[in-house]
């Protein structure tokens, strides 16, 4: 049974609606320190995109570990 929502799917988007209130809520370094305010947002948003991907490598690669019809997985344990 899979479950509804995969961790590279819900925890890169939470960390984005935290991004999102902490940028609204920061709003006023936008007119006081700019390049600071976006350069700090534009990196946030690229660590939590990276996130996205290396979370789901990470599932893809414990997926096909634990796939029974994998082939790699048989070999593997009829040469043990």
């Amino acid at each position: 049974m899979k479950p509804a929502l995969k961790k590279s799917t819900y925890l890169p988007a939470l960390l984005a609606v935290y991004l999102i209130v902490m940028a609204t809520i920061g709003r006023g370094l936008a007119t006081t320190k700019p390049l600071e305010y976006y350069a700090v947002l534009a990196i946030s948003a690229g660590v939590i995109v990276l996130l996205h991907f290396t979370l789901r490598k990470k599932e893809r690669l414990a997926e096909r570990k634990n796939d029974p019809d994998n082939n790699e997985n048989t070999k593997q344990n009829e040469q043990s």
